[in-house]
């Protein structure tokens, strides 16, 4: 049975005061993992050890970003053993930001996948297109072609990677995929997932949603079959908004 998921990615923003603030808040608030739900925080790596060593257990913590080496004269890096030593437990492979602003192709996405994997560490892939290939109806190939990586994985890797489809389009925008927009793309991540790995496996897949997820939007996209919850951006840096899309989570 697939996990339902609601991850905060808090990108490249708070600084040492404000983000212990915001995880004190969200600590605060006894937010229960329960009924398959997962509650996940990537903050900045910074944040990481400190996190970690506070959590209660309301929370699994992950990097947003790490380095395919084990290790190495990599200055400014951090490997996936690093990142598991302190109990980091997820990574972030193959965001937008990440493709388009640090030129990470398929062989890059890969490499990270396989050394997050090789050092215990569970994995969101992320996959989306740009609003150019949705108005040229090329969304659909352009996800297709995202997921063919995920062949290079046999399927007792493949179950420690989740999917999260953000809509490059919708990420930070402030425009949200309809209902119908999301669950469309979600159904046929699915078919794409047990064209590739079989029915049983892609049934056990969690496909979350991250494009403006908000608590205004979160119920109604959190309705539809396959979507298992948000990888949320803007509204993780608020406790309350985060508390309030994790609720209608079921």
């Amino acid at each position: 049975m697939r996990n339902k998921i609601v991850a905060g990615n808090w990108k490249m923003n708070l600084d040492a005061d404000a983000a212990k603030r915001l995880y004190l808040d969200l600590l605060n608030k006894s937010i229960d993992q329960s009924d398959g739900k997962m509650i996940l925080i990537f903050p900045p790596n910074i944040y990481l050890q400190d996190f970690i060593e506070r959590n209660n257990g309301s929370f699994e913590i992950g990097a947003q970003n790490f380095n395919a080496k084990s290790n190495g004269a990599y200055t400014g890096e951090v490997s996936a053993s690093q990142l598991k030593s302190i109990g980091c437990s997820w990574v972030l492979v193959g965001h937008s930001e990440r493709r388009i602003l640090f030129k990470e192709d398929d062989q890059v996405l890969v490499n990270k996948i396989k050394t997050a994997l090789k050092h215990g560490l569970n994995v969101i892939y992320c996959c989306g297109e740009s609003l150019n290939e949705r108005e040229q109806l090329q969304h659909k190939s352009k996800i297709q072609n995202q997921l063919a990586l995920l062949k290079s994985f046999s399927l007792d890797e493949v179950q420690f990677i989740s999917i999260a489809y953000e809509p490059i389009w919708a990420i930070g925008t402030g425009e949200t995929a309809s209902p119908e927009q999301a669950s469309e793309m979600h159904d046929f991540i699915r078919e794409e997932l047990t064209s590739l790995f079989g029915l049983e496996t892609a049934d056990n897949t969690s496909i979350l949603y991250g494009g403006s997820c908000s608590p205004r939007n979160a119920e109604t996209l959190f309705k539809c079959d396959n979507i298992d919850g948000g990888l949320i951006g803007g509204a993780a840096l608020d406790a309350d908004s985060f508390s309030s899309i994790i609720e209608v989570l079921s």
